[in-house]
Parts: C-alpha cells; structure tokens; sequence
C-alpha cells in the first residue's frame, strides 16, 4: 500500500523531540509546546496521513499505518533515535511505534490517550464515522471541541484559548471527510493490551485531570502496562498540550532531563 507524503517542519537544536498531533487537529496543535522546547532541543512535528498539509491516501488506516509513517520520517530526518511524543492519535501511534520500531527511540510521552476500547466505545467510533461520512466533519466539530478543552479555556478571550479554540475548529471542519473517518477506524482498532508490555524505553504517560474523552483512569491503565513508565497529570482536557503549553513542555523537558 502506498505511503502518503507527509508535510513536517522542524525547529530548534539538539535532541531530536517528535511531537505527534491529535485526531482532527494539525502540526499547529504543537505551537506552545514547540516555542518552549525548541531552545534546548530539534523539533521535529508531522501532520498525520489524511491531516493538515499531509497526502490523504484512501484507506482504511490502521494505527500499525500511522507508526510506519512516523517511522519513514523519523529514519529520514533524524540521525539516531528521538523522544517522541504523542497526544490522543499520537499517543496511540506513540504505543503502536515502541513495540513495532525500538531502535527508532529514545523515550515515548504518550498523552491524553488509551491502549484499548471495549465493544461500547467502538460502536461509538462507529456511529462517528458514519456521521462523518454521511453529514461532514462540521456535523461533530462542536462535540469535538467541548471534548478537548474545558468551558474556561473556550470563553478566555484574554489568555487567548478563545481565539485558538476558533483556529483549531477550523482546521477540524476542514479535515478530508474520508481520511477523518479512516482515522477514527484506526482509533477505534486499539488494543496495545499485550504489546505495551514488551515496551524497553523509557515512557512518561501525561493524563488531563478534567479529560473526559481519555479520562485518568486510560492513562492510569497504559501506565500499568508499560514496564517502569511513570504517570503525571495537568488541570486541562483532552487536549492538555494546547490547553497547558508551558506546563506540558516543563513535564517533558523534566521527564528527558532524567534520561541523562
């Protein structure tokens, strides 16, 4: 099956840090979190296949598909192995690539993210899909945002998390319809029950404490499951690296500060 071209940029100098996006969302999901690592460290982000400025492949997607083409990129761009890092999707492709490509990595973060769904949740995903396919992404963007930030970042004016809500719908509803769809199927396919056990890197696991789409107690789980992993939480939703910038980059900037 082909691979997609995927569209990446990278900033900054040292220890290559991969930074790996969120279902729906883009590379500029990442901004916040890239300002305050790229002093110390390369920074290295992708949109996923189907998302952003990346080549939307027909499917299906499997998130086995997602980590070949995380792989591909970090074997191109990255002299040795990285600390990658992944929210939601990402950090499912996070899971998906320790156990499939340990040569490729230094450590995994895997953030506001599970390891498995049961029956119940998968035939949410699937009535997803088929709003997607049949209304368009616009049909679930409103959902969606309720899901990844909490009310006070929605109405913050201020600070800003309005504004970033309003550019992080709109990169949302523009996502292809199919590839959005072929992606949730990728999600909902999860199980790294067995896997996560095999994993030999270090791994930080990062849970939102008012998350409800992965709620503590996955991340909780996927912190049980990966050998010596270790577990910290932020006052955000499911989209903590947005919601929390300079908090999320002081957790991982501590969590490879410890790997030397």
């Amino acid at each position: 099956m082909k691979k997609p071209h995927l569209h990446w940029i990278q900033e900054g100098q040292g220890p290559v840090v991969v930074l790996s996006h969120a279902l729906g969302c883009e590379l500029g999901m990442w901004d916040g979190v890239a300002v305050a690592l790229k002093d110390r460290y390369t920074v290295l982000r992708h949109d996923h296949r189907g998302h952003g400025r990346s080549e939307a492949v027909p499917g299906p997607y499997s998130m086995e598909m997602l980590a070949d083409d995380v792989a591909g990129l970090i074997e191109a761009h990255a002299a040795g192995p990285v600390h990658f890092v992944g929210l939601s999707m990402g950090g499912m492709t996070a899971q998906a690539l320790a156990a499939k490509y340990p040569q490729l990595l230094k450590s995994i973060t895997v953030a506001n993210a599970a390891m498995y769904y049961d029956e119940a949740a998968r035939a949410m995903w699937a009535a997803r899909v088929q709003t997607v396919l049949t209304q368009g992404v616009g049909a679930i963007a409103d959902g969606a945002l309720q899901r990844w930030f909490t009310p006070e970042f929605r109405a913050d004016e201020t600070g800003g998390g309005k504004q970033r809500v309003a550019a992080l719908r709109e990169r949302l509803v523009n996502t292809d319809a199919a590839a959005y769809a072929a992606s949730c199927e990728a999600v909902a396919g999860i199980d790294f029950r067995a896997s996560n056990g095999g994993i030999q890197c270090p791994a930080l696991v990062i849970a939102g404490t008012r998350d409800e789409a992965t709620p503590v107690a996955m991340s909780e789980a996927i912190r049980s499951s990966i050998p010596g992993a270790q577990l910290q939480t932020l006052p955000a939703a499911h989209l903590s690296a947005v919601e929390q910038p300079a908090a999320f980059a002081g957790l991982l900037a501590r969590f490879f500060e410890g790997l030397r």
